[in-house]
């Protein structure tokens, strides 16, 4: 792990975690380890659930295929729910493009460009999800 990815590790969990925004701590559990992976990332709400979407070279999400229990630490609770990854390219495209209705400024930095009515590029939509997955958090019922 990077100097930066514990330098944000450490402000998520302090007093300061306000500062961050929308990036959040995702705990997994290792499949083949069984060891507990926490990483932070970038999230956006797409209604009661969470969206994140990774670089396809990271590892952390492979944990979630099929479904599996995960932690976040959101705005300084801990909360409980279920990560599920999409890794095929038109389900990929399908949430990239709900990441971005409720981020229209991620396009930007995803580099895809948008019409005038928000629509997303389709060519640069299909570019962007052949590099990356996305992984849909159902918080537990009790926890939103």
């Amino acid at each position: 792990m990077g100097f930066f990815n514990a330098f944000v590790k450490l402000l998520l969990r302090s007093p300061l975690h306000g500062l961050m925004g929308s990036v959040m701590l995702i705990t997994v559990t290792g499949r083949k380890s069984g060891r507990l992976i926490t990483t932070p990332v970038q999230f956006v709400r797409d209604g009661a659930d969470l969206l994140v979407t990774s670089d396809r070279g990271r590892k952390w999400w492979r944990n979630l295929r099929g479904g599996a229990p995960v932690t976040v630490r959101l705005k300084g609770e801990e909360l409980s729910g279920r990560g599920e990854v999409t890794d095929d390219s038109q389900g990929v495209a399908e949430g990239i493009a709900a990441y971005l209705r409720a981020a229209p400024a991620a396009a930007r930095w995803f580099k895809i460009a948008v019409d005038s009515e928000g629509r997303p590029d389709p060519a640069d939509l299909s570019r962007t999800a052949d590099s990356r997955v996305v992984t849909r958090i159902r918080l537990d019922p009790d926890v939103r």
